[in-house]
């Protein structure tokens, strides 16, 4: 396994440090036979991950974040030929009780790193009645069982709970058909957004728009089938489908925006 060679095709310091840790964990999975797993990563990771283990034939990769939509998983790389059914999920999830109804997403997060677990040991986190869940790395669920006992001056219980207890709400969809002068960013957001394109070049250049959950101010950046778009506050937005020019020299888009 060639990293250079891996990892030619990635930009960035970051994307170099997340490909050099995925050849790494491909190496030593095959040479031990044994899973190996990643950090918790979010979506873009998970994406720069997948293209430098596309180009591993030896290793293949499962991702585990609790349920399908979760935007931070742990990934698990193992040899090729190995039984999947032998590889243990390498999170858990524990359900919060207590604190007070003022106490939100980042109050739950402060605390728990507040124990000092690492983020990177930390998955999703979804609020409900009375507290929240939370997905953490498997091998934390120890340490927190005993360390973690208060939001801020609130007293918490903690409890280990089934994947199958998530309380995950399901998706509302709602399907956009639009023409745009052009696949900017800019143009696309607005059409799939309900908003004028002066707002969003206002949003853009605030740094408040990702694309593929990546930092995007440039409101001219070219957008393509399967991209996901996500406004600050406004939920998700896909471009599912790019479906040709109309007779005035517009292009038809099907979008999806998630609710």
């Amino acid at each position: 396994m060639d990293k250079e060679q891996l990892t030619a095709h990635l930009r960035g310091e970051a994307e170099q440090e997340i490909g050099a840790i995925i050849v790494d964990l491909a190496r030593q999975a095959w040479d031990h036979n044994r899973p190996q797993v990643t950090r918790f990563f979010d979506p873009y990771e998970r994406r720069v991950a997948q293209s430098v283990l596309a180009g591993i034939p030896e290793v293949a990769a499962l991702t585990f974040g609790g349920y399908n939509r979760a935007e931070r998983a742990r990934m698990v790389i193992y040899p090729q030929f190995f039984l999947t059914e032998a590889i243990e999920s390498p999170i858990a999830v524990l359900q919060v009780t207590g604190g007070h109804s003022s106490v939100g997403h980042r109050d739950f997060l402060g605390a728990l790193l507040g124990t000092g677990i690492k983020r990177d040991k930390v998955g999703d986190i979804i609020i409900i009645d009375q507290g929240c869940q939370v997905v953490v790395a498997a091998e934390i669920v120890n340490y927190l069982l005993t360390h973690w006992t208060h939001v801020g001056s609130y007293p918490i219980q903690l409890q280990l709970i089934d994947e199958e207890q998530l309380a995950v709400e399901p998706e509302r969809i709602k399907e956009i058909r639009a023409t745009v002068a052009s696949l900017r960013l800019d143009a696309v957001a607005a059409a799939g957004y309900g908003v004028s394109r002066t707002k969003l070049v206002r949003e853009i250049k605030a740094e408040r728009v990702k694309v593929n959950w990546r930092v995007i101010d440039n409101p001219a950046f070219q957008v393509e089938s399967g991209d996901v778009i996500s406004l600050r506050g406004r939920g998700r937005l896909v471009l599912q489908e790019v479906r040709g020019t109309t007779r005035k020299g517009r292009i038809s888009v099907l979008l999806q925006r998630y609710l």
